[in-house]
């Protein structure tokens, strides 16, 4: 079903471009690069071209060579006939592409496995989203079984390089993704060559980012659960990660770059299934309709980027998590901050939660 819709989309085109988002990882670009294979087999005389044109990770960049195909510069938006974004939840994730893409007057479709975002959705010409798929990159493997079609030996590298990444070494996978990397493993994807690519040292930046922004965090107990928040002016993901191992039910981290804010949330995975908040849905998402910008993401791993204040952006994602986890009304109590003009700067002292300073 999904598979005849995005051929129906692309009927007619003669180029398109398939983009990652910002600081692309091994799901997208293995997604990414599997999908082109799948696409060109579908449609004949069909010109692909993949790229990550806002950079991609670190760990990424060690696997490109097991990608081919894979370019580091585009096109011109205006020499192509449709754009398909991967593993993107928004087109804030494009960094500056997102103005280009939303004045673009060409069919875009986004296939994604994050929450189900409503902006998203009103731009799309397709918009196919399983948020029960371990990976984008397993969204992809459904669209080739709905093809009827193997992915030959180099797709199969890459759908299996995405699927392990986002799940960490198959940490997080269920039954059917699996199943989905036994099928991988017979089409020619080697676990024992491949899982050492997505093994990457901590940067000594990168250490010293966690550790400053480890020794100035603040902590509030609410309602039994420890949340951590904290501002660190890069590698904030990096540093998320790294206060949920430390201890922390769920970590907010925050950080301001050339006017942009970004702000990465992480949850335990104890944390979700028992309180059934969703960091993509019930925090980024609503974060981003609240501030300037956009967030969306897991049930454990989200993130927002925007504009305004980094403070304010902080607060009403604190408020947010505490009226989740208190049972208040967050939308309501956070849009009526805004509209009154009181961005509530001392919010961590309010309500139940005690707060800690370390």
């Amino acid at each position: 079903m999904h598979l005849s819709n995005l051929l129906q989309v692309l009927s007619g085109c003669r180029r398109i471009l398939i983009l990652c988002h910002h600081n692309a990882d091994p799901d997208a670009l293995g997604s990414a690069t599997a999908l082109s294979r799948l696409l060109t087999f579908c449609l004949p005389g069909l010109h692909v071209e993949v790229s990550a044109p806002c950079g991609m990770s670190k760990v990424s960049r060690k696997i490109i060579p097991h990608l081919p195909g894979f370019s580091t510069c585009i096109s011109s938006l205006s020499e192509v006939d449709a754009v398909v974004l991967v593993d993107t939840n928004t087109l804030s994730q494009l960094d500056d592409f997102e103005y280009s893409l939303r004045n673009l007057a060409k069919p875009i479709v986004f296939i994604d496995h994050h929450a189900y975002h409503t902006q998203t959705d009103s731009i799309a010409a397709l918009y196919i989203v399983d948020e029960d798929a371990s990976s984008a990159s397993e969204v992809i493997f459904g669209l080739y079984e709905e093809a009827g079609r193997r992915p030959d030996r180099e797709s199969a590298q890459a759908l299996f390089l995405g699927i392990a990444y986002d799940t960490r070494h198959f940490a997080l996978a269920r039954s059917k993704t699996l199943m989905v990397v036994a099928r991988l493993v017979d089409l020619g994807a080697s676990a024992e060559k491949l899982l050492p690519l997505l093994a990457a040292p901590v940067e000594s930046s990168e250490r010293v980012a966690r550790l400053k922004a480890a020794q100035r965090m603040q902590c509030e107990h609410i309602i039994g659960w420890y949340v951590v928040h904290t501002v660190v002016g890069s590698y904030q993901a990096s540093v998320a990660r790294a206060l949920v191992a430390l201890g922390a039910d769920i970590a907010v981290v925050g950080g301001e770059r050339r006017g942009k804010l970004k702000i990465s949330m992480r949850s335990s995975r104890d944390f979700y299934e028992t309180t059934k908040i969703h960091l993509g849905r019930d925090i980024a998402s609503r974060l981003g309709q609240i501030m300037k910008g956009a967030g969306g993401g897991h049930s454990t791993s989200a993130g927002f980027n925007g504009e305004g204040k980094l403070e304010d952006a902080m607060n009403f994602c604190l408020k947010l998590i505490r009226g989740s986890l208190e049972g208040g009304d967050k939308e309501t109590k956070a849009a009526e901050s805004i509209s009154n003009g009181k961005a509530n700067h001392a919010c961590v002292n309010e309500g139940k939660s005690g707060q800690i300073m370390i």
